[in-house]
Parts: structure tokens; sequence; C-alpha cells
């Protein structure tokens, strides 16, 4: 019987590179990644490293080579496959830069499937750089070992959000106006869902009516406070998870 090759300690960096990952592959890194195993980390020949594909799931490499721009790994053993992801849909209002990347990063450690930011009349934003975007995901997946990286969408406005939505999901709705309580909605309900959270100005009235008559719109309540665009997205992403998600 082979022997079964030891983990990785937890000590070890971890990486998601493009895949698929195979046990005796060898994966040659370039650019920032070389220059955090190589100048940040010292890595050396036969350091460990744990490496993730977003498709077949987590692995144990080790260094291969160190050169001064480019380091060579070798995959040795799957660890574990890709993760089930909960079928969770955040879609968030554009903040400003800061916050909405803490939505950003937030959303990935919680375990969010799909993250789709929105434009809104009172957004303060309408842009998002989705090579910033999508880094902040994948340092966010690296820190906390998610081996599935959430899905990013482009930017879309709310009205062609609403006009194609799906008949089978869900679409809660923080509505600072009042609604159901958020737990007790979450609790009750099973199948796909998302998550509707508005700008710092919140939604205006046309906008509110327009997602009230959706019929798979459900308003909910997160309180009696007014919450800042960040803190609801990221307070009831985790509400979510906790009832019905994989926490």
């Amino acid at each position: 019987m082979p022997a079964i090759p030891a983990r990785p300690p937890k000590s070890a960096p971890r990486l998601f590179v493009a895949g698929p990952l195979a046990a005796g592959a060898m994966v040659p890194l370039d650019g920032p990644q070389a220059h955090y195993l190589a100048r940040v980390m010292r890595a050396a020949p036969g350091d460990a490293v744990i490496l993730c594909d977003d498709a077949t799931g987590e692995w144990a490499a080790a260094v291969d080579s160190v050169g001064k721009r480019a380091v060579t790994l070798q995959v040795t053993a799957q660890l574990k496959p890709r993760e089930a992801v909960p079928d969770f849909t955040l879609c968030a209002a554009l903040l400003k830069k800061d916050r909405f990347d803490l939505v950003l990063e937030k959303a990935c450690e919680l375990g969010v499937r799909s993250i789709q930011p929105l434009v809104t009349r009172r957004c303060v934003a309408d842009k998002l750089n989705p090579e910033r975007a999508r880094a902040i995901l994948t340092e966010a997946a690296e820190q906390c070992a998610r081996t599935a990286l959430p899905h990013l969408l482009p930017p879309l406005k709310l009205e062609a959000l609403l006009k194609n939505w799906p008949q089978d999901r869900a679409l809660f709705f923080a509505d600072e106006n009042g609604g159901d309580p958020a737990a007790r909605v979450f609790a009750a309900h099973s199948g796909p869902a998302a998550l509707l959270i508005g700008p710092e100005g919140g939604f205006d009235e046309a906008e509110r009516s327009a997602v009230r008559a959706l019929p798979q719109a459900r308003a909910i309540t997160l309180g009696l406070r007014i919450l800042r665009g960040e803190t609801a997205a990221i307070a009831a992403t985790a509400l979510w998870m906790g009832t019905r998600g994989d926490w």
C-alpha cells in the first residue's frame, strides 16, 4: 500500500493557480506569485506549498526551483476535492471603493457562490475594476482556505437585473422601510437564493416599487438600526449562511 503523503503545515503558503492540477504536474509561477514565494516567504527547494485551481480542489506541492523571476512547483498529492458551495448570490450595489472592497473580501470568506455588483440611481460609484476585484477575492479565498472562488459577475443596472430574474430563485430584498424578520424568512426558505442590498443612500421609491413587484422578491428587515451598505451585505450574508448555508 502506498504511503499517505504528509499534509503540509498550516503555515505553508496557499495559492490559486491555473489548472487543472494533477499529481506530478510541474507548475511554473512568475509575476507577483513568484515574488511572494521567493522574496516574501524566502521559499527554497523542497518547501511545502498548498495549491488550489478552482476546479479539482486542494493539492500539496513542493518548491522545485527558485529563480530571479520565476518559481517552479511540483504537485505531489490531492488533499481534498473542491468544496460544495451553497447556491447563494449576493447582489450588492456598488459603494465607495474601500467599502466595496470590504464587501468582496467578506462575501468570499462567508462562502457566497456568486457576487453581482449593481448600479442603482443613488450609487456613488458606477464602475468596478474587475482585475482588482478578482485579486481581492483570490487573496480572501487563499486566506480563509476556500477551494472555490466566488463567481464575479459584471456590474449590472438594477432594472436589467429585475427584468431577467430567474423564476426559480428567491430574491431577499433588504428594505430599510421594513419587511419580515430576515432570520425567520431565511430559515423557512429552501432552494436557490439571492440577497439584494442597496447603496449608501438606499433605493429610491421607484426602485423599491420595482423590486416589490417582482414575484420572487421578499422584503426583509435586518433590525431596528439603519445599516451602512457594507454592514448590511456582510451581516445578512452571515445570517443566511448560518440558517441555510454551510455554517
